[in-house]
């Protein structure tokens, strides 16, 4: 019976091209809620006419393409765990000669990476990093630096740009080592791009100064980089333009370069080293990973230069809404650079929470009006703004769709509003 049961159970740098969920949002508008999965939309009953959903939540939801499947279906493979798999190897070597660092090493999530890297920088427990205080790393991770490693944080004001004031920074460094009261600074994050600010790509010359002012005081700068290739897109450079002001970075295939998993930390090769036994340490040793790794060599490959697709279309959205009538919303157009747009709405009869739950909703009238069902998907965030993130599963039509969609919605809550007067 044990058996049976258990059975049951058990049984294209720069070149191009191409998806979808179900949402309701609702929960809290802050910077800690933009995670909550609220309720599934209600599935379409049998016979209704087609819904045509547009996923903005985030680009985390991007899958696998044929030749993506078909290169992971293809892979060569080997354990790596014993350096053995010629197609992990391939992929490190591609992303160091990308990144301009010496050595690099896949891993799991951007999660992990990030945290091998704090465990490497930061050697001792009681050790400290200094991080912007609406951080992903601060913010989103659990503060794992914390619990697993027993490194302390200190923040610093995130400006609206995602940089933050030098001179602050320089206060935070501590200078009382080996003074028993007070924890060593080894270690200075930054993030690129900036997530909660909406996509912000760092300066080069912000990051120029950040490297400068941590080697004065024998620090490390890592670079939470996820979407550094969003940063380098937008800048019209290689990543190594943007990575030589770090030592370490960690960036993310699995978003808008769109691999199932994984994300690639790299730096020094002393680094690399200490980083594999982290790795392995926090669970993240995989054996024949070569089937993701092709996943991720066709990301480096194919999908970079399209990034450009998903800032263009993200500013397709944010000038629409600026274009709408009534004028329900308002958004910095200065601070769409790249796939993520934040907007707020100035209308306080709107709630953050209504808009998102209406958004993701095929409203009365909506099939005649449209002439389809539309559902977009995106979230209430942090100040009471919504985000929207494009990615390569949304189409420049997609997005024309979601205009419309948003449209209807702003029509419909005029419409409310002129009854209740």
């Amino acid at each position: 019976m044990f058996l049976k049961a258990l059975s049951c159970r058990v049984l294209g740098w720069f070149p191009r091209k191409p998806l979808c969920s179900r949402y309701a949002a609702q929960g809290q508008s802050s910077e800690r809620g933009y995670y909550n999965t609220g309720k599934p939309v209600s599935p379409r009953p049998v016979g209704a006419p087609r819904v045509q959903v547009v996923d903005l939540r985030s680009d985390t939801v991007t899958k696998p393409g044929a030749a993506m499947r078909q290169a992971m279906a293809e892979a060569e493979v080997g354990d790596d765990v014993m350096g053995e798999d010629p197609t992990v190897n391939e992929l490190q070597k591609m992303a160091a000669e990308m990144f301009g660092m010496e050595a690099s090493l896949f891993v799991p999530s951007g999660t992990m990476s990030n945290l091998i890297a704090v465990m490497v920088h930061c050697r001792e427990r009681g050790d400290e990093m200094i991080v912007g205080d609406l951080s992903h790393l601060h913010i989103y991770e659990q503060g794992g630096s914390a619990q697993l490693a027993g490194v302390h944080a200190t923040t610093v004001t995130t400006r609206h740009d995602g940089t933050f004031d030098l001179m602050q920074l320089e206060s935070k460094i501590r200078h009382g080592y080996p003074d028993p009261h007070y924890p060593r600074t080894r270690l200075i994050c930054v993030e690129n791009t900036h997530n909660i600010q909406g996509g912000r790509v760092l300066p080069l010359s912000f990051l120029q100064e950040v490297r400068a002012l941590a080697e004065r005081y024998g620090l490390a700068v890592h670079m939470d980089g996820a979407r550094v290739m969003n940063a380098a897109v937008a800048l019209g450079v290689p990543p190594s333009s943007i990575l030589q002001h770090t030592h370490t970075v960690s960036v993310c295939l699995s978003k808008g370069l769109g691999s199932p998993v994984g994300t690639l930390l790299a730096g020094p090769q002393d680094f690399i080293s200490r980083a594999v036994r982290c790795r392995k340490a926090l669970g993240g040793g995989m054996r024949q990973a070569g089937v993701l790794a092709a996943a991720g060599k066709l990301s480096l490959q194919e999908m970079i230069g399209r990034l450009e697709e998903d800032h263009q279309n993200a500013k397709t959205f944010a000038l629409a809404l600026l274009d709408c009538q009534p004028q329900l919303f308002s958004v910095d157009m200065s601070a769409v650079e790249t796939n993520i747009l934040r907007f707020h709405i100035k209308n306080s009869a709107l709630t953050t929470q209504e808009f998102c739950a209406r958004m993701g909703q095929v409203g009365d009238g909506e099939e005649a009006a449209l002439g389809q069902g539309v559902q977009v998907l995106m979230y209430p965030h942090y100040e009471n703004s919504i985000r929207a993130v494009w990615h390569l599963g949304i189409s420049s039509e997609d997005t024309q769709l979601a205009i419309k969609k948003m449209q209807f919605v702003a029509s419909q809550c005029l419409n409310k509003q002129v009854k209740a007067q």
